[in-house]
């Protein structure tokens, strides 16, 4: 009596992304930025009294309809460290697997951090401030956490250049490169415009959602 050997089935690897989890998380990332600036903007534009060019978007969490900012910061926050989590989880190892998804989860934690601490009122808003600002306790706060935040992030985009260029992304990894100089120079350009401070701030987020999705849709052994 013979036996037939079949041949060996083949087995093909699972990638880190590709499990439901890390797909939920890693979505959670990419979409924290595109809904904090989108629901940033809605507001902006329909309080009454902000104006895109005196006021920073932190400033939306004050007044009556301030809980609404207050919300998108928490949301915001929450996404962000499951996006972090997510990319590790797609990284699975190598270099920038572990610092570059703390570091992003840095930058969701000082969103939290920015909700607890509000922004000082200040140039006419909320209707009926005065138009100088005194800085206070949680100001201070509010002003430290974004700065750690987004030098945390500036940071994540450098360290995740290395497995972006792993990948075959080669433009993708000297652009999250030169992104941070782009977000750093927003920030010091804020003393003469808010406006920069916010173009800053929203190049970051929109950069963090890019590289996400693209880390996330390419095989590690690319």
């Amino acid at each position: 009596m013979s036996h037939t050997l079949g041949a060996p089935h083949s087995v093909v690897p699972v990638s880190p992304a590709s499990r439901p989890a890390a797909r939920w998380a890693v979505a959670g990332g990419m979409l924290a930025g595109p809904l904090f600036l989108t629901a940033g903007l809605a507001q902006g534009f329909a309080r009454e009294g902000f104006d895109f060019t005196r006021h920073a978007i932190s400033q939306l969490a004050l007044g009556e309809a301030g809980w609404i900012q207050t919300v998108n910061f928490l949301l915001a926050g929450a996404l962000l460290i499951a996006g972090a989590a997510g990319l590790r989880r797609t990284l699975g190892g190598g270099a920038g697997a572990a610092r570059g998804p703390v570091l992003v989860g840095v930058c969701g934690a000082s969103f939290w951090a920015a909700a607890a601490f509000p922004a000082d009122a200040g140039a006419g808003f909320p209707v009926g401030s005065p138009d100088t600002t005194t800085l206070s306790g949680h100001g201070a706060a509010h002003m430290l956490a974004g700065t750690a935040g987004y030098l945390a992030l500036c940071a994540a985009f450098v360290v995740l250049a290395r497995p972006l260029a792993g990948r075959g992304h080669r433009g993708w990894a000297v652009a999250s490169r030169l992104v941070p100089v782009a977000v750093l120079a927003g920030f010091a350009g804020s003393a003469a415009s808010v406006l920069a401070f916010t173009a800053g701030a929203g190049i970051g987020l929109l950069w963090l959602t890019a590289l996400t999705a693209r880390l996330a849709t390419t095989p590690a052994n690319r």
